[in-house]
């Protein structure tokens, strides 16, 4: 065991990384609202469409050179792990983890495909009455049904049950096996081991996240304007 002595506050999740949780959770949010609403606010919802496209795309690179627990190949959900992580949980051998555990990563990968593959099909979805994706003229109309069907009906349900099991696991973690998952998210930082890997978070990496996060959202606009 650890003596808390050999503790120290390292930092897990950069400053780009809790950004952008922060600004994904609020354009998710603002889609379902819009989406819910429609009429005057579906403009809304399409712009918060770009946007939380424009973080995914964010969110894939700074998986490859983000901070050192932001990195896909530091958390990847490989299935050796995923079955030993599971077998533990089941016989009560929790062991807390620094950055994502196996099924935490498991989560945060599908959300990732399931965030992706709605952004993508409400730009191919038409309601036949004011509103259509930007793609929506250039695929065929089958197409479009698909994508309109999957977007309304398939992706949005797949989504919510997503988000809920998400911060169903995150409520379990904090009251049940006493780890809290949420707090390093918003502060950055954990008591862990002094040789634990540290993030990079400094001024300079920061300043290469903007700079990231402008050029997805420039890819985003053209993608967008495509037709």
């Amino acid at each position: 065991m650890t003596s808390s002595t050999n503790l120290r506050l390292i930092r897990v999740w950069d400053l780009p990384t809790r950004v952008f949780h922060a600004l994904l959770i609020t354009a998710v949010a603002g889609l379902f609202i819009t989406g819910e609403i429609g009429d005057d606010l579906m403009k809304f919802h399409f712009w918060f469409g770009y946007g939380v496209l424009s973080l995914l795309f964010f969110r894939v690179i700074w998986g490859f050179w983000g901070g050192h627990w932001s990195r896909f190949v530091n958390f990847f959900p490989a299935p050796t792990h995923v079955l030993a992580y599971i077998n533990d949980f089941i016989h009560g051998n929790h062991k807390p983890t620094v950055g994502h555990n196996p099924m935490g990563a498991l989560s945060v990968f599908f959300m990732l495909v399931a965030l992706l593959m709605q952004v993508f099909s409400g730009l191919m979805s038409d309601d036949e009455i004011t509103n259509a994706g930007p793609w929506a003229s250039l695929v065929s109309s089958d197409w479009v049904s698909f994508a309109t069907n999957y977007h309304t009906e398939i992706g949005s349900t797949a989504l919510i049950a997503l988000l809920v099991l998400h911060l169903g696991s995150v409520l379990y973690y904090k009251y049940f096996k006493h780890e809290d998952l949420l707090t390093p998210m918003l502060k950055g930082d954990k008591h862990l081991p002094s040789d634990t890997p540290a993030s990079r978070d400094s001024p300079t990496s920061r300043l290469f996240a903007v700079g990231v996060w402008l050029g997805c959202a420039y890819a985003v606009f053209r993608l967008v304007n495509w037709a």
